[in-house]
C-alpha cells in the first residue's frame, strides 16, 4: 500500500515537472519569437484557468469579474480571432456544470418555471438566425457572436442548478456588488484625471484588444467641447449606464436591510459612489431605468429611498453645477437635441422593417432590403427586427412570467425572509430598471454586448435561484 502510494506521488511530482518544464520552454519561445506581454498572459490565463476549473463556483465569479470589470478584454493571442476572456469563462463554467450532470456531481436537474420559456426563446433566435441565411450571407464574426448571445442567455441555466443554497447566493450577489464598486470607482477616478492621463491609462488596455488614443474618452454628442461622459473600462458610458442599473438597484436595498450581506455603512458606500459614477454617464435612459427601478423598490419596501430620490432631484435642479446636465436631459424630452433626433429616425426605419418582415423578422445578418437596416437603439425594436413580433413576445412573455412568480413568492412569505427579500427585491429591481433602460438602448441583446446580455441572465437566474432557495426548509438551504 505504502509503496503504491509512493509511486502515484512520484508520478505527480514528474508530471507536475514536465508541465513546469512545458510552461517555461512555452513562456521563453513567446518572449523570444513574440511579446513578453503575451507570454505574460498566457501564464495568467492558464493559471485562472486552472483555478476557475477547480470549482463552478470560482467560474461564476470570473464570468462576474469580466463581465463587470473587463466585458471587452481578449487574448492577445490570434487564433483567426482573438477570444474574448468572457468567452473562456462562460465556456469553462458550462464544461464545468455538463460534467458535473455527467458525473451525477450536481443533484438533479433543477427547471425552475422560465425553462420552457427560455429554451423557446433559445430555439426562437436559432431560427430566425438560419432563416435570415436565406438573403444575407453570414460572416465568421456575427456567426461567432451569435453563439456567444446564445451561451449567455443559456447561462441562465447554469446559474440556478449551480447557485443552490443560501451561503452560494450571499457569495454570488456580495461578488456582483464589489466588482460593480471597483467599475463605479473606476469610472469617477478616469474621470476626474487630467484627459491625458485617462487616455494613457486606458490605452495601457491595448494589450488585451481595447480602443486607445483620444477616442477612449467620450463627451455629449462626441463633441470635446461638451461634458465628458464617464466610461470606466466599458468603453461606452451607456454601456456603463445600463450596467450601473443592475449593481446599485442590486445593492441600495442592503442600504436598508436588517440582515444586510455586507456592513450598513460600506453599503450606503458602495451605492453613493454607483449613483454618482451614473450621473457621471450622462445616460438619460440608463438613469431613468435606475430611478424607476429605485421607486419600484422603495414603494415595496423601504420608502426612505423615496426621500432620498427627491432629494437627489431637488439638488439636481437648483445647483448650478448641475444645470447642464438638467439641460441635457430635458433635451431628451423636447427632441431638440442630436443624439435625441438620431433615435427617432433609427424608430421609424425599425418600424417599417418590422412591418415587413413582422412574424420571424430578417435575423441576425443583414437585412433583405437596400432601404432598410438592422439597428436601433432600442432593445425591443431590435429583438423585433431580428427574431420578429413572436420573438419579442416570446421574451416579454418570459419577463412577465419572472415577474410574476417575484410577485408571487413575495406574498406566499418570502418577503419575511429577512436575508432573502433584499436580495430578491433588488434582483427584481435591476431587472426591471434594465427593461425600462432598454426601450431607448439596445446592450442587452445586442451581439456586440455579450457581457451585458450574460449579465441580464444571469439577475433572471439569481432571481428564480432566490425563489427556489426560499421555498426550500432553511435546513435544505
Amino acid at each position: 500500500m505504502e509503496t503504491s502510494f509512493a509511486q502515484n506521488d512520484s508520478r505527480r511530482i514528474v508530471l507536475m515537472l514536465a508541465l513546469g518544464v512545458a510552461l517555461a520552454l512555452s513562456a521563453g519561445a513567446l518572449i523570444a519569437f513574440g511579446s513578453p506581454a503575451i507570454a505574460f498572459a498566457v501564464v495568467i490565463g492558464l493559471v485562472a484557468g486552472a483555478v476557475v476549473l477547480s470549482n463552478i463556483e470560482f467560474g461564476m465569479y470570473a464570468v462576474i469579474a469580466i463581465a463587470v470589470l473587463l466585458p471587452f478584454g481578449a487574448l492577445p493571442l490570434n487564433v483567426g480571432f482573438n477570444p474574448t476572456f468572457l468567452d473562456l469563462a462562460l465556456v469553462a463554467v458550462f464544461v464545468m456544470w455538463v460534467l458535473r450532470g455527467v458525473t451525477r456531481q450536481g443533484g438533479d436537474f433543477i427547471a425552475t418555471p422560465l425553462a420552457v420559456p427560455v429554451g423557446a426563446f433559445l430555439v426562437l433566435a436559432i431560427f430566425s438566425f438560419v432563416a435570415g441565411l436565406g438573403h444575407s450571407s453570414i460572416t465568421a464574426q456575427v456567426l461567432r457572436q451569435f453563439a456567444e448571445v446564445l451561451i449567455a442567455i443559456a447561462f441562465f441555466f447554469v446559474v440556478v442548478n449551480t447557485i443552490t443554497t443560501r451561503a452560494a447566493l450571499v457569495r454570488i450577489i456580495r461578488a456582483l456588488i464589489l466588482a460593480g464598486f471597483i467599475a463605479a470607482a473606476i469610472g469617477i477616478v478616469l474621470y476626474f484625471l487630467p484627459p491625458n492621463t485617462s487616455i494613457y491609462l486606458l490605452s495601457a488596455l491595448r494589450v488585451f484588444k481595447y480602443p486607445t488614443g483620444d477616442r477612449v474618452l467620450r463627451y455629449i454628442e462626441d463633441d470635446p467641447a461638451n461634458a465628458m461622459r464617464a466610461v470606466s473600462t466599458s468603453v461606452d458610458p451607456n454601456v456603463l449606464g445600463g450596467l450601473l442599473i443592475l449593481v446599485t438597484a442590486l445593492s441600495a436595498p442592503q442600504i436598508f436591510a436588517r440582515k444586510p450581506i455586507v456592513p450598513r455603512n460600506l453599503a450606503i458606500a458602495i451605492t453613493g459612489t454607483m449613483f454618482v459614477c451614473m450621473i457621471l454617464t450622462f445616460s438619460r435612459g440608463a438613469l431613468l431605468g435606475l430611478v424607476m427601478a429605485l421607486g419600484v423598490i422603495a414603494t415595496v419596501r423601504y420608502r426612505p429611498i423615496i426621500a432620498l430620490i427627491l432629494l437627489g432631484a431637488i439638488v439636481f435642479l437648483f445647483l448650478p453645477m448641475t444645470q447642464e446636465y438638467v439641460g441635457h436631459f430635458l433635451d431628451a424630452f423636447a427632441a431638440s437635441d442630436r443624439a435625441t433626433q438620431m433615435r427617432l429616425g433609427e424608430y421609424k426605419d425599425a418600424f417599417n422593417l418590422i412591418a415587413r418582415y413582422p412574424f420571424f423578422g430578417v435575423g441576425f445578418g443583414s437585412s433583405p432590403d437596400i432601404d432598410t437596416y438592422i439597428g436601433v437603439s432600442s432593445v425591443y425594436l431590435l429583438m423585433a427586427e431580428e427574431m420578429g413580433l413572436v420573438g419579442l413576445s416570446v421574451f416579454l412573455l418570459t419577463m412577465g412570467l419572472f415577474f410574476w412568480r417575484v410577485a408571487r413568492a413575495w406574498f406566499a412569505g418570502l418577503a419575511r425572509d429577512e436575508l432573502l427579500a433584499p436580495i430578491l427585491l433588488g434582483v427584481a429591481g435591476a431587472l426591471l430598471g434594465a427593461m425600462i433602460g432598454g426601450l431607448v438602448d439596445h446592450y442587452f441583446f445586442n451581439l456586440k454586448f455579450v457581457h451585458a446580455v450574460a449579465l441580464f441572465w444571469l439577475y433572471v437566474g439569481l432571481g428564480m435561484t432566490a425563489i427556489t432557495i426560499g421555498n426550500l426548509k432553511p435546513e435544505e438551504s
